[in-house]
């Protein structure tokens, strides 16, 4: 080839726009795909909350402001490295288990539930949230730095470091957040290579102590159970919240009765209909067809980020963005399976949909991790 020809080829060579786009979001490291749905996800929530909470704009613009905060937050975690999170990881862990300690030494009571520090004329925080982030960190920094699998006495060592914060947490009482922080700790030891013939004995000892624990439960703990298995039994009491979430969401349809048109919730027949029971006034307006489309849009979350962490360079970095991703799973499915009544009720919220700027700020947190593990990841290739 010709020095005129070269120049010209070199002159005419296509333009990839999409190339240059990608390397200037990892550069603001940022996944541009998982944005994408978590922005779409967040204005799906903001629509309905001002039909679910009466068209109430203080309600809508606070949930506003706590997106914002909370893609604040993620554009900050996304420009640490990993192994910054590792190093940090254990310290993370003591400070929040130190918060959780004081908590039940000398914490906030309200609602009857001592879950809260006050910093006085300052604010009030719950330490638990922190937990649902240092423990899937402690986790990950515990197990990765030790051959994988696990051996048995790093399997207890870690259920030791998963049970101490869930006690005590459960004993503020709040067994939703304390099933949750356990549930992200267990991922990460089933994800590091927990032998199956250990997780059927787990299975087996929980259905034996089963019957013993019923007798440690507070009284509203076990009606909750009892509300599940007949919710008829007291249907203008416990029973209420999920006869009437039931009847919004088969009243819905396949299209829905549309925005703004739902009974259960602008009547106040459904309590909470903004916050845990949102997806029943959701259910009712968009009907099964807009169900479908929420779930698609949770699946591909679910989708990216297990991408994230299957495509991760290192052990940490791929038990944590697993852990992370399950954990997101598990808040969709508990909150449409106690709204739906085949879940005992555990306060625990829709994801980006329910009104909660603390949940909020949490989620998006944790995604920040994992577009840390990733564009980290792709600008060292």
């Amino acid at each position: 080839m010709s020095r005129k020809q070269q120049y010209q080829f070199l002159r005419q060579a296509p333009y990839h726009p999409t190339q240059y786009q990608r390397s200037w979001w990892l550069r603001l490291h940022l996944d541009l795909p998982l944005l994408l749905l978590l922005i779409a996800v967040n204005l799906l929530g903001l629509i309905q909350l001002f039909s679910a909470s009466a068209m109430d704009m203080d309600l809508v613009a606070k949930q506003c402001f706590s997106f914002m905060l909370g893609l604040s937050v993620l554009f900050f975690l996304a420009q640490i490295p990993p192994r910054i999170y590792q190093t940090i990881s254990p310290w993370l862990y003591i400070a929040v288990l130190a918060l959780l300690i004081a908590v039940a030494l000398f914490g906030t009571v309200a609602m009857g539930a001592r879950r809260w520090l006050t910093i006085p004329h300052v604010t009030r925080f719950q330490p638990s949230e922190f937990m649902k982030l240092a423990m899937p960190m402690m986790m990950a920094w515990f197990l990765a730095s030790r051959p994988l699998p696990p051996s048995f006495k790093r399997i207890m060592l870690a259920l030791v470091i998963i049970a101490v914060p869930a006690g005590l947490i459960a004993r503020q009482p709040d067994l939703g957040t304390a099933l949750l922080v356990a549930a992200s700790g267990l991922f990460v030891l089933f994800l590091a290579g927990l032998p199956w013939w250990f997780m059927g004995m787990a299975v087996v000892g929980f259905a034996a102590i089963a019957p013993l624990a019923w007798h440690f439960l507070h009284d509203y703990q076990r009606q909750r159970i009892l509300t599940l298995i007949n919710p008829e039994a007291d249907p203008l009491g416990t029973g209420w919240n999920i006869i009437q979430s039931k009847t919004a969401i088969g009243s819905g349809g396949l299209w829905g009765k549309g925005w703004l048109h739902g009974t259960q919730a602008h009547l106040e027949f459904l309590p909470e209909g903004h916050t845990d029971f949102i997806i029943a006034t959701y259910s009712e307006e968009r009907g099964l067809v807009g169900i479908i489309l929420l779930l698609v849009l949770y699946s591909a979350i679910i989708m990216r980020c297990l991408y994230i962490a299957a495509t991760a360079h290192d052990s940490y970095s791929r038990l944590l963005a697993g852990a992370i991703t399950l954990s997101f799973f598990v808040y969709v499915f508990v909150n449409a399976g106690m709204v739906s009544g085949i879940l005992p009720v555990v306060g625990v919220p829709l994801p980006f949909i329910s009104y909660g700027g603390t949940a909020m700020i949490t989620l998006m947190s944790g995604f920040g991790l994992l577009m840390a593990i990733h564009t980290h990841k792709q600008l060292m290739l």
